[in-house]
């Protein structure tokens, strides 16, 4: 059961007094039903993307936002989705002549992302029945295809696999009125222009379209002059800002040896107050590779890249929310967009290739106003890289002092507890072991291994005399 309206109104001023903000969701004009699932996931008051676009967004204006990553965008344009779409439990479904076909559609770069988004938008529809679907490759078509035809509200996509089920004509695509373009510069840099553009033109219908992105470039801009009705371009960064990193992330930049990487990443993942830490490499090699030398050396890792299959990707982050694992290693395709809670630490251990790239991978800390360290190993080759970085993005970071595993300021930097190693030594004290004794098996035996029996005390064994006979002579060598 919901809230009532003055239930969710008194939760929210209990709430905004407590930690004192200005205005909370309960002040804007929501349904109950949606300022009550964002108490309960704990979303008292809007951050400054949020504040800005929704009054924009909710009186059906064209909006283009920015903002740094990790400042609440998938909100920002997933409340008016959920405020506008026609469920099967309201009142106008009846009269409702568009039912069962989409109605919103929310278009973005990778798979990773799809999943989040198409998770926090189906978390706040508690109550209504509003039917959400991720659309991405990987998968098979033909859960989708069902899923399609039993009916959706809002579907969330990769264009890919959009565009493929929308030829195949199970994606209708010509009654969606609100049209979401996420990371807009992601897909660009993807190459999916022409898909993006393929889906504008097959939304003749459009009465809303929204464009979010961290960065925007001119072709964003002419794309939005294109396909745009009068669209606001709503900015949270300073001028100056534009294309910083979050400011409350703690930077640290080394020069490392490709042979001392891993040492100095294993030190580094025993600092003090280290939580949930994502490593990012260039190459799906490199990435698998140090993923299976931390496990070797004790530490609880996993890897996501392109080689893996999309279940092993999925099951891989899964297992990192859920704790059971506290080392991401991946390479950028999960830099975008992949909202995780917790984690302190971010490093890259290859060189990002450009400013956004670094931009993208460090902001997955230091997320919603938290604190967070991101650490960057540059090698010599690297140099001239990370000089176009910190130049481009006026970091005003100092050349990167050559550092070891054992150099004292990467201990005291990045508190790492005096006496660290490269390896987690396993604690296994009071678990009980069985030892299995091998046994040779002759041709075509049928014998298993038997557990060894209880070795007999000295004193019970019988004691034989044994004596050691020569068959042979052999002769010195002087002979």
């Amino acid at each position: 059961m919901g809230l009532s309206k003055s239930e969710s109104k008194q939760s929210a001023e209990s709430a905004s007094a407590q930690f004192k903000v200005s205005k909370t969701f309960a002040d804007l004009l929501l349904r109950e039903e949606t300022v009550a699932a964002l108490l309960a996931h704990g979303f008292v008051a809007p951050f400054a993307i949020q504040e800005m676009v929704l009054p924009i967004a909710l009186s059906d204006g064209d909006v283009i936002g920015q903002a740094k990553t990790g400042t609440g965008k998938t909100l920002a344009f997933g409340i008016p989705l959920i405020e506008r779409v026609i469920a099967p439990v309201d009142p106008e479904w009846k009269n409702f002549e568009n039912g069962d076909l989409p109605q919103a559609l929310v278009v973005v770069p990778t798979r990773e992302l799809c999943l989040q988004v198409a998770r926090d938008i189906e978390e706040l529809t508690t109550g209504r029945g509003i039917r959400v679907l991720a659309i991405y490759g990987g998968r098979a078509f033909e859960p989708q295809i069902e899923q399609l035809h039993a009916g959706v509200e809002i579907v969330v996509g990769t264009p890919g696999r959009l565009l493929d089920l929308y030829r195949q004509g199970h994606l209708k695509l010509d009654k969606v009125a609100r049209l979401v373009l996420d990371e807009a510069d992601e897909m660009l840099d993807l190459g999916f222009l022409p898909d993006v553009e393929k889906i504008f033109t097959s939304t003749p219908n459009r009465q809303q379209t929204m464009l979010f992105s961290a960065t925007m470039p001119g072709d964003i801009i002419a794309l939005a002059r294109r396909f745009m009705s009068q669209p606001i371009h709503i900015r949270t960064q300073d001028n100056d800002d534009e294309s910083a990193v979050v400011s409350r992330v703690e930077q640290h930049v080394l020069r490392a040896h490709a042979m001392d990487k891993i040492e100095m990443l294993a030190r580094i993942l025993q600092a003090e107050g280290r939580g949930p830490t994502m490593v990012f490499c260039r190459t799906k090699r490199t990435c698998q590779k140090t993923s299976d030398d931390l496990l070797e050396r004790g530490f609880k890792a996993a890897a996501i890249h392109g080689d893996l299959g999309q279940s092993a990707r999925e099951r891989a982050l899964s297992d990192f929310k859920a704790g059971k694992f506290d080392v991401l290693v991946a390479t950028d395709v999960a830099a975008r967009g992949i909202d995780i809670d917790g984690i302190t630490h971010v490093i890259n251990f290859q060189c990002p290739e450009d400013d956004k790239t670094y931009v993208h991978r460090i902001g997955r800390t230091a997320r919603a106003g938290a604190h967070g360290i991101g650490v960057t190993f540059v090698d010599w080759d690297d140099m001239p890289r990370w000089s176009l970085i910190n130049q481009s993005l006026k970091l005003g970071l100092a050349e990167p002092v050559e550092t070891y595993s054992s150099s004292e300021h990467l201990y005291s930097a990045l508190k790492i507890p005096a006496g660290s190693n490269g390896r987690i030594k396993k604690a296994r004290a009071g678990i009980a072991t069985t030892t299995i004794t091998k046994v040779p098996l002759r041709a075509n035996s049928h014998h298993t291994p038997k557990l060894s029996a209880p070795a007999r005390p000295k004193e019970s064994r019988p004691k034989t005399e044994r004596t050691r006979t020569r068959n042979k002579k052999f002769k010195s060598a002087a002979t």
